[in-house]
């Protein structure tokens, strides 16, 4: 059974948010001129309500958590995959779920979206995200200034399914962003 979430300004359901909410590590699949290839980065979901002129999210803040969401994480541009990101907003395809669970119970997140590189406002915004979920990375002054150095990256989806068997087999609840202009 696939459940199927669109709407004017709705973001992705509870129910997806809970799960991308639950986990910190996504696996990020990219193209580059060598081909495909795929990493994993340590993510924070930041809400971000749709925008548009005048719009809660036309960068004056305003964030709500029904809207919609993106997921923010830090690479260097001299990565590979920092590199293939750099190339403009890059399509990408991503999957986050928990190691080591049972197939019965099996829940995770599949998604498509593009990445961008962030500056300014956007930028503080994605570090106040990044670290409320990850602590510890304010409280390591090494770490504090590995960020300071760092680029952040967003990553706004416009497709993503939930995969949960603990709802019974295959069980899906697929949302798809309704304006992927901005």
């Amino acid at each position: 059974m696939t459940e199927t979430h669109t709407g004017p300004a709705a973001g992705p359901p509870p129910e997806i948010r809970a799960a991308l909410g639950a986990h910190t590590t996504l696996t990020l699949a990219y193209g580059d001129e060598e081909g495909p290839q795929a990493c994993a980065v340590l993510y924070a979901m930041r809400n971000r309500p749709p925008c548009g002129p005048g719009s809660p999210g036309d960068g004056t803040g305003g964030e709500e958590a029904d809207g919609e969401i993106s997921l923010v994480f830090v690479t260097s541009t001299t990565t590979r995959h920092g590199r293939a990101l750099a190339s403009g907003n890059a399509p990408v395809a991503f999957t986050v779920q928990r190691d080591g669970q049972e197939w019965t119970a099996l829940t995770g997140v599949q998604g498509r979206g593009t990445c961008a590189l962030l500056n300014g406002a956007e930028r503080a915004a994605a570090w106040d995200a990044y670290r409320a979920r990850f602590p510890y990375v304010e409280r390591s002054e090494r770490l504090r200034q590995a960020m300071d150095r760092t680029e952040f990256w967003e990553l706004r989806p416009d497709w993503l399914r939930l995969v949960d068997n603990g709802r019974g087999f295959g069980h899906r609840t697929e949302w798809r962003r309704p304006d992927a202009r901005c």
